[in-house]
């Protein structure tokens, strides 16, 4: 994708070779700033504090953060630290530990001095395979929007998106938005309402960045306007991404998403979720049992982040001064709220059949 002309990833090695560079989302939407990852406590500290976010770029960040720890050292004694210290830093997105038992498979077996180089190109493998299989989850889901285009006449299509699963949140394109992206370079009309996803705001500022910056006509709107615009038949469909997807269909993802896959469900409004198959947890099939919930910080909802009109970014309280606040920052989505899963695969069911079908080498 492309900011001011130029193509970016949401994360690259630099031109010394070895230290990495992402894009601080922390910054945006209204600054444009890179950071540079030197350590592998650089990269923890960026995955906690949400220098970079998004299931498929953390788990990205995570196996470039071993590629830096085994630069300072190849020891198993370090692969071992630096594997515990970067699964510490979000507990749900299953994608962190995913691409961490990618990253030791690669290295564990190999000489120490032939460590490094051998993560650097794992990473760099697992970089380039985010980018073609979001490419073919945007693929796949251009056909649901055109199908509903096709239905429209050609009319508008109304799309609903929460938090933000564009390229931002992966290598390039994304998951939920990169079919919004096929859809809008098609040619196809189209219009998306990005929730403003309290607390941190990430459809407001980095969903609406995004398709601010691509050309696609969009509005954010406060989380809760969306069963009101469905009751009005203003959302044709719902697409979001997901941080973790058990083996039977139910989905993890940002706070919120649970809310308005009820209402859709009850306005009869399709509620799709865009997926890597690298965030489906095959070992647990209840996920309001078994997908740990991260508990963050009660600053992130009694402050904010915005833009003063002298033009100065600052952070302001927004509650009543001394009441505490909770703040758990996702929730799931029962797979009978889910009308189809989109992977890199294809469409299919939200269960476990659905799924196997995709993948039956998981039958097993």
């Amino acid at each position: 994708m492309k900011i001011h002309g130029r193509h970016y990833r949401a994360i690259w090695v630099n031109a010394d070779g070895w230290s990495i560079e992402v894009i601080d989302q922390t910054k945006l939407p209204f600054a444009f700033e890179t950071r540079r990852l030197s350590s592998v406590e650089d990269a923890a500290e960026a995955i906690k504090t949400m220098v970079v976010r998004g299931a498929p770029l953390i788990g990205a960040t995570a196996a470039y953060g071993l590629c830096l720890a085994l630069r300072q050292d190849a020891s198993d004694e370090a692969l071992e630290a630096a594997y515990r210290q970067l699964h510490a830093t979000r507990p749900t997105a299953i994608n962190l530990k995913w691409a961490l038992d990618e990253m030791c498979a690669a290295v564990r077996n190999r000489a120490r001095p032939e460590r490094a180089a051998a993560a650097y190109t794992r990473a760099a493998q697992l970089c380039d395979e985010d980018v073609a299989t979001n490419e073919a989850i945007g693929r796949h889901g251009l056909k649901l929007i055109e199908e509903i285009a096709a239905r429209k006449k050609n009319e508008r299509v109304n799309i609903l998106t929460h938090c933000n699963a564009g390229w931002l949140a992966c290598v390039d394109w994304g998951t939920a938005l990169a079919p919004v992206y096929m859809a809008h370079d098609k040619g196809i009309k189209l219009h998306v309402w990005a929730d403003e996803t309290r607390p941190r705001n990430q459809g407001g500022s980095l969903t609406a960045y995004e398709l601010g910056a691509h050309g696609v006509p969009h509005a954010v709107i406060a989380d809760n306007a969306g069963g009101h615009l469905m009751q009005h038949g203003k959302v044709d469909m719902c697409i979001v991404g997901t941080d973790r997807t058990t083996a039977n269909g139910d989905v993890a993802n940002k706070i919120g998403t649970y809310l308005k896959a009820l209402a859709a469900h009850d306005n009869n409004v399709p509620f799709y979720v865009a997926l890597p198959s690298s965030t489906i947890d095959w070992t647990i099939k209840d996920g309001l049992r078994e997908i740990p919930i991260e508990e963050r910080s009660a600053r992130e909802i009694t402050h904010v982040m915005g833009r003063a009109s002298d033009g100065k970014v600052m952070t302001v309280e927004l509650t009543a001064p001394g009441s505490p606040a909770a703040n758990p920052a996702f929730d799931v989505t029962p797979a009978r709220l889910v009308s189809g899963l989109v992977t890199e695969r294809g469409v299919c069911n939200a269960t476990h059949e659905g799924l196997l079908k995709l993948f039956p080498e998981r039958a097993a």
